[in-house]
């Protein structure tokens, strides 16, 4: 385990420690076992840890195969999932559109306000002005019974099945950039109409994530693959780092989400 440590970074060190425990249930109990929704950058935790065992497996889903977030089955050799497996339900949120408009932050905070914790719903989707989440099936009757209102507009939650999910496309724009270190900060810095002491802001007040998870610190380290995310201007990732300018800046190349 000691050696899988090492290509995370210390505050992961309770999740792996968490995969390990899972990944040693399987083994005792020669049964699956299923995680909550999860991010790429968990499931590539448990990828890791799990390896390439050839007791132990790891499958993922999340409604579609495109899913951002999706639960895991972490399970023996002999066992081949299917997507009921992973126990989601597709839920098609109905609300008055004419007369009303609804986002994706909105109905995530919604839902976080009815105490549904995040990893027991996954992705968010739309194609403009349809809007689908998925839900993990334990969750899936309190979410039926509680989620009447997105803000003040009144909204309906109708099961379909997986099939019926709207296809989202994520386009990524690449964009090469110069900056004076890996840090957060100068790395948010470098977006157009963005300067380093508005990034500094940003991360301050707790309107960046890298990885998912909210750092307030502007000088974090970022890495290769990073997806970073800045509320209210987008999504981007570290595409690759690619040395060092003779005036010992990093270039880098950053994949931005259109």
């Amino acid at each position: 385990m000691n050696g899988i440590y090492q290509h995370f970074r210390p505050e992961e060190k309770e999740f792996i420690d968490k995969v390990a425990e899972w990944k040693q249930q399987v083994m005792e109990m020669y049964a699956p076992k299923m995680t909550g929704f999860l991010d790429p950058r968990e499931r590539q935790i448990i990828r890791a840890v799990v390896g390439s065992d050839e007791e132990v497996c790891v499958s993922f889903f999340g409604g579609t195969a495109d899913s951002e977030r999706q639960r895991a089955l972490i399970h023996p050799d002999y066992f081949e999932p299917d997507a009921e497996d992973y126990g989601i339900i597709l839920y098609e949120i109905n609300y008055p559109d004419k007369f009303s408009t609804i986002s994706h932050s909105q109905i995530l905070g919604s839902i976080m306000g009815l105490g549904v914790k995040r990893e027991k719903f996954g992705d968010i989707i739309t194609d403009g002005s349809c809007f689908q989440l998925f839900v993990a099936k334990e969750t899936a009757n309190y979410m039926h019974m509680h989620f009447d209102h997105v803000g003040k507009t009144p909204v309906k939650l109708v099961e379909k099945p997986l099939q019926e999910a709207i296809h989202t496309i994520e386009e990524w724009r690449e964009q090469s950039v110069t900056v004076s270190s890996t840090r957060l900060d100068a790395i948010i810095g470098s977006l157009p109409a963005m300067s380093r002491q508005k990034s500094q802001q940003l991360i301050k007040g707790g309107a960046v994530k890298v990885n998912w998870k909210a750092v307030e610190n502007p000088s974090f380290e970022c890495a290769e693959q990073d997806v970073l995310s800045v509320r209210g201007i987008g999504r981007l990732k570290i595409l690759s780092i690619d040395g060092k300018t003779k005036k010992e800046k990093w270039r880098m190349t950053l994949g931005i989400l259109k």
